[in-house]
Parts: C-alpha cells; structure tokens; sequence
C-alpha cells in the first residue's frame, strides 16, 4: 500500500503536499474522520513525541479527512479547528485533507469511517505498518518493532 498523493493546508496554513513533504525517513500518521476522533488520535500523541523524540528519523502528522467542500465551508473548519489547538508544534503537523475521501480509503484499505486509522509511512508514502483506534500498549509495542526494523540513515 501507498499513500496517494494528497494535499492539504496545515493549522498554521500552510499548504503541503504529501508524501513529497513528509519531513521525516519514517512518518505516523493519525488519519481521524469525525470530530469526536480527535480523543482516539490524543492517546496517541505523547507515544509518538516520545517516539519522535528518540529516533530523530521520525516524524507524526494528523490528517483530519473531510469530504471535498467550498472555500467558505473549509475556512471556518480550519479556523475552528485553530482556535482549539493553540500548540504550534501541533498546528503544523495537524494537515486538513478535503478530497474524494472514497479512492483515498480505497488505495489504503480504509474499511470504515468510525475509527482513526494510524499508518507508518516511509518518506516515499509507502506503508510500514498500521493499525486502528486508540492507542494500546499492544499497538504500541508493535510500533515500535516496526520503527526498530527499518534501517535509518546514522
């Protein structure tokens, strides 16, 4: 699996296209559908900051993915969603994806909307490893045998 190219304007509204600009060798990302995700997507965080901590190759990203919409509709999500993230670390790394979310679910067997799903994707978007949820300390584990196995430059 890959992730299709994609792109989106982070909190800090920036406009970004991935995977040509994911930051790190290897990226998590927290790919949330619905509002009330955003608390799935939180157990995650501080394991991913102690993860992006440790292995300076690594980098974690949220994509909320809404349905395609206008200007007007996608500025008031984006600014709402702002105003509730006053982090900047996080408004950067926080990219609103508005698509035609089918073929982006389809490319990476997304079989339902009602869970986050969470992909390791090396810098080219090809995915490592992933899972759906919350966090738990078997996902996490698990994530970090795959960290572990990838050969990251020194």
């Amino acid at each position: 699996m890959q992730l299709p190219t994609v792109q989106g304007s982070n909190l800090a509204r920036q406009s970004l296209t991935f995977p040509d600009e994911f930051t790190g060798e290897l990226n998590l990302v927290f790919v949330a559908f619905q509002q009330w995700q955003q608390r799935d997507v939180d157990t995650w965080g501080p394991p991913a900051e102690s993860l992006r901590q440790r292995t300076p190759a690594f980098e974690y990203y949220e994509f909320p993915t809404i349905q395609k919409m206008n200007f007007l509709a996608r500025t008031f999500i984006n600014e709402g969603m702002r105003a509730g993230i006053p982090n900047d670390a996080t408004r950067r790394r926080t990219i609103t994806l508005y698509i035609d979310k089918r073929p982006f679910k389809q490319t990476l067997n997304i079989s339902t909307e009602d869970q986050i799903w969470v992909f390791l994707f090396d810098r080219q978007g090809h995915v490592l490893w992933h899972t759906s949820g919350p966090f738990t300390p078997e996902k996490g584990r698990a994530l970090e045998t795959a960290v572990s196995q990838q050969k990251l430059p020194a």
